[in-house]
């Protein structure tokens, strides 16, 4: 199936849709494109409100960017591997079965999945600027991304086929 089409899908049933790419077996070059993928949506997700704040302050927008693509695209990664690993240990403490590419695979399925969100949270505050509208974006967006990311972690930890 296509990414596009699994990710429309996951906005209906997120652990079948994780659960569907998990059969395919243990790749690790897929989990990290797809987690690239989903930390290059955030990087381009930041462009407006970055273009707003350096209209408002001056302050040059290479400079932003630069910040911003060392932050989603190089530390990010590392820090959501850290995360995975930790969700899969809490998880086999309460009864878990998955193993640790699972666990990754749901978060990095999660932050992709979430992307269209995480995009339409960046253009409301390049456009609107800070703000409840601001705020309300930024809130679906979370609930989206954490709702993917656990019910693609109980069905990958659950072990449903």
């Amino acid at each position: 199936m296509s990414v596009m089409g699994d990710i429309v899908r996951t906005y209906r049933g997120p652990g079948s849709v994780l659960r569907r790419r998990l059969s395919g077996g243990q790749r690790e070059d897929r989990a990290l494109a797809i987690l690239m993928a989903g930390c290059g949506l955030l990087f381009v997700a930041q462009w407006p409100r970055l273009a707003r704040e350096s209209h408002e302050s001056g302050t040059e927008l290479n400079m932003l960017m630069g910040g911003a693509l060392l932050a989603l695209v190089f530390i990010l990664p590392l820090i959501l591997y850290a995360l995975a690993g930790i969700s899969h240990l809490v998880a086999r403490l309460i009864g878990g079965r998955a193993d640790h590419h699972s666990a990754r695979m749901a978060l990095f399925w999660a932050l992709l999945a979430a992307g269209p969100v995480f995009l339409l949270n960046g253009l409301m505050q390049g456009f609107a600027g800070t703000g409840p509208q601001s705020a309300l974006t930024g809130l679906l967006a979370l609930g989206v991304f954490l709702w993917f990311w656990l019910a693609g972690l109980v069905a990958a930890e659950r072990g449903r086929s």
